[in-house]
């Protein structure tokens, strides 16, 4: 059974998040998590703790054994920016933009399917 854990507003640049994402889709879930501990990412934490807990919610709603458990889909949305500014020389400032994102984890009983690659 699908199980599902979602991170609201995170305080991670999405472009980046994607990057530590793409490592762990479709993997089993003991992996991912071994692999995001060891991984010397900023978002390698954040998207190791969304896992587990996509992997609790499945043995708790579903009685799934976590073992068995496969990274059915993870993706990165981009959440709201918060724009500031930073002081300069000479009396001026600078644009800043701290970026979030929305990160989403979906695990499965079941290995999922490969997707065709795209040719270029």
């Amino acid at each position: 059974m699908e199980s599902t854990a979602t991170l609201r507003f995170a305080s991670i640049t999405p472009r980046k998040a994607r990057l530590t994402a793409d490592l762990v889709r479709g993997k089993p879930v003991p992996q991912a998590i071994a692999e995001l501990s060891l991984l010397r990412k900023a978002a390698a934490p954040v998207i190791e703790k969304v896992v587990r807990s996509a992997a609790a919610n499945a043995a708790d709603k579903h009685g799934s054994d976590i073992e068995q458990l496969w990274v059915k889909e993870i993706f990165v949305n981009q959440g709201p920016s918060q724009k500031r500014f930073q002081t300069r020389a000479h009396g001026s400032a600078s644009p800043l933009v701290i970026r979030s994102a929305h990160i989403t984890v979906i695990v499965d009983d079941e290995k999922p399917a490969r997707s065709k690659a795209r040719k270029r």
